[in-house]
């Protein structure tokens, strides 16, 4: 194993590299700098005994280093730390928030090149500086130096912040408090601990392809999609919290009833198909998203511009789709016009879809307990606990009329027991139970909502959260003598509630340090990699075609995918109507955050410049 790199920036007498040095297990490089000259040090007695103190314990000293240009200090194969240290940061003299905030960017900009793949960068600043709700108190945002936005220039996030304690470096004494001999105001000061985070560019959305009866077929993953479908969290080899919740569900469910698995590998469904939804939301399939198949052969260019050969990379195979076959003709006729004909599907936005076919199969079982999980895509508006894909688990219940108020008891009663000590996991030893498991009796008298109390995330979530539904079914025609009983769950919402995850979005990362959190066999509160995220805030308005209409829901689906998933917020200000051309004006704000990258306020403008253009041709507005 490599040692530990250590470089030290902006040392102003050296008692902190010295004082460090003597903490150091053996084995670590350490790597002092300043941007002074070794002349203009000669004359203070405590700097030259800590250069002495230092070079006995064999670390480097280097002058003159510029802290915002680190690249040009060292050599290309001598250029990796793993931990970079800058206390107490200044420009000096009575250098302004701007300046300062200057010498933080370009600092941070400077880590990027010389910091190792897991590498942190430490930043000790005064009490206030930083700009975070760690401060306390916490100045306003204008007024700080906005560290944690500043370090996003780098591609850093803040990952942990503390107290800076000087006693834990016995010796140190800061110096250089406009640019004097001084100590700065370490009382409250805070120790900021950035990482690199994975980069925001780059995620274009991937080819994916199905066979068709003896043809091959392609898609583009939908904008507001990328980076959703065939992730596998609920598979096999997944140590996803979402597979834990559903394992734990079923486990517990399995003491009570005995249980079929069922298995619907592919999210993509034929126009069609036919459902029973929930009454609250018999209007789902028009949040559907909707896909059109282009037949893939070799010599066909791909459908983001560029040859078969280089999309191969990023084909995934879904498993065969049978889409309905036109009725008159011989099977192989009939699937080349059931395939040509109908290339139009749509991504499952809910598991209930399937329930039909679940009952009338043949294989289908009285009193058995039928399960079908899997990934589920639907447009809805931005808002904190909705999502476009989220797991869902399906249980059906299918039992004789006579017995359908004790059966449906009986599940409920289970399912509502299992819920509530799911959710006391990660609560403290002898609190009360702070997140209730309701089912709300709707209005058909016949239906339930499944409700969690949810304070513990904060102001954001004012109401309590909807994490499934019961939804009744009558006779069937095929099981003349049974009713049914459909049991859905939002896993990913219950695994936010169990594990104390404030963002859906953190769910679906691709940074391996989030799946890190998650010991198998244990359950504790989720401690998250990036805090304090910085938000940016953009007003757009637009004027109206009153021919077209305007469909917000798209509006809020355009905003999902152009920005990435980082706007988090859309807010409607205001409607206008010019007094004399009757032209309608409407206003909304969108606030930008990323919950698990850095995120600039240069790429933010970017992203709402292009929103601009993007809601101007799909939505046949004209922006203000």
């Amino acid at each position: 194993m490599a040692p530990l790199r250590l470089l030290l920036v902006g040392e102003g007498n050296f008692s902190f590299a010295a004082a460090l040095s003597e903490t150091l297990d053996p084995g670590t490089c350490l790597t002092a700098t300043c941007l002074r000259r070794p002349a203009d040090l000669a004359r203070d007695p405590v700097t030259r005994e800590n250069l002495q103190r230092l070079r006995e314990r064999g670390a480097e000293v280097r002058f003159g280093v510029d802290c915002t240009q680190l690249a040009n200090a060292f050599e290309l194969h001598d250029r990796t730390f793993d931990r970079i240290y800058f206390n107490f940061p200044h420009c000096g003299r009575k250098a302004g928030v701007a300046r300062n905030r200057e010498l933080l960017a370009k600092f941070f900009q400077s880590c990027a090149d010389v910091l190792a793949k897991e590498g942190e960068v430490h930043v000790a600043l005064c009490r206030g500086q930083g700009g975070t709700p760690a401060d306390k108190p916490q100045r306003e945002w204008h007024n700080s130096w906005q560290v944690v936005a500043m370090a996003a220039l780098g591609g850093l996030i803040l990952s942990d912040v503390h107290l800076f304690c000087c006693e834990a470096v016995p010796g140190y004494k800061c110096t250089g408090y406009r640019s004097q001999d001084k100590s700065f105001h370490v009382e409250g000061a805070l120790n900021h601990i950035f990482t690199q985070s994975l980069p925001l560019e780059g995620s274009q959305p991937r080819i994916f392809r199905i066979k068709l009866g003896d043809k091959w077929f392609s898609f583009p993953e939908p904008e507001a999609l990328v980076g959703k479908l065939n992730r596998g969290f609920l598979e096999a080899p997944s140590c996803h919290p979402v597979k834990t919740i559903n394992e734990k569900l079923i486990a517990e469910l399995s003491k009570a009833f005995p249980l079929k698995m069922l298995k619907y590998s592919s999210p993509l469904l034929p126009q069609e198909g036919t459902s029973v939804l929930p009454f609250w939301n018999c209007d789902i399939l028009s949040s559907a998203f909707w896909i059109s198949l282009r037949e893939d052969n070799s010599n066909s260019e791909s459908l983001t511009g560029g040859t078969k050969q280089d999309m191969e990379s990023f084909l995934v195979s879904f498993s065969e789709l049978s889409l309905p076959k036109r009725p008159g003709k011989d099977d192989k006729e009939e699937a080349h016009e059931g395939i040509c004909g109908r290339t139009k599907v749509y991504l499952r936005p809910s598991l209930l879809v399937h329930v039909q076919a679940i009952i009338q199969a043949p294989d289908f079982l009285s009193d058995s307990l039928h399960i079908l999980s899997g990934p589920v895509f639907q447009k809805c508006h931005i808002l904190p606990f909705t999502m476009p894909a989220f797991h869902e688990t399906l249980f059906i219940l299918g039992f004789n009329q006579n017995l359908k108020d004790n059966c449906l008891q009986s599940l409920l009663d289970h399912m509502k027991g299992i819920l509530d000590s799911l959710l006391t996991q990660t609560l403290p030893e002898g609190s009360k139970l702070s997140r209730p498991v309701e089912f709300v009796l709707q209005p058909n008298g016949k239906d339930y909502m499944i409700r969690v109390k949810a304070h513990n995330f904060g102001s954001h979530c004012a109401k309590d959260l909807i994490i499934g539904s019961v939804t009744t079914f009558g006779i069937n025609i095929i099981h003349k003598d049974q009713c049914f009983v459909f049991v859905s769950m939002n896993l990913d919402l219950l695994a936010m509630l169990i594990w104390d995850i404030s963002d859906w979005r953190m769910l679906w990362t691709f940074d391996n340090r989030f799946l890190k959190n998650f010991v198998p066999g244990k359950i504790e509160l989720f401690k998250s990699y990036s805090l304090y995220p910085p938000c940016y805030v953009h007003d757009i308005s637009f004027w109206l075609d009153e021919k077209k209409g305007f469909d917000e829901l798209e509006f809020h689906t355009v905003a999902r995918a152009i920005s990435q998933d980082t706007v988090i917020s859309i807010q409607f200000l205001s409607r206008f109507q010019h007094p004399k051309t009757e032209q309608v004006s409407l206003c909304y704000r969108l606030t930008y955050q990323a919950c698990d990258k850095a995120l600039t306020q240069q790429q933010v403008a970017s992203m709402q410049s292009q929103f601009r253009k993007e809601i101007q041709q799909r939505l046949h507005v004209t922006p203000r």
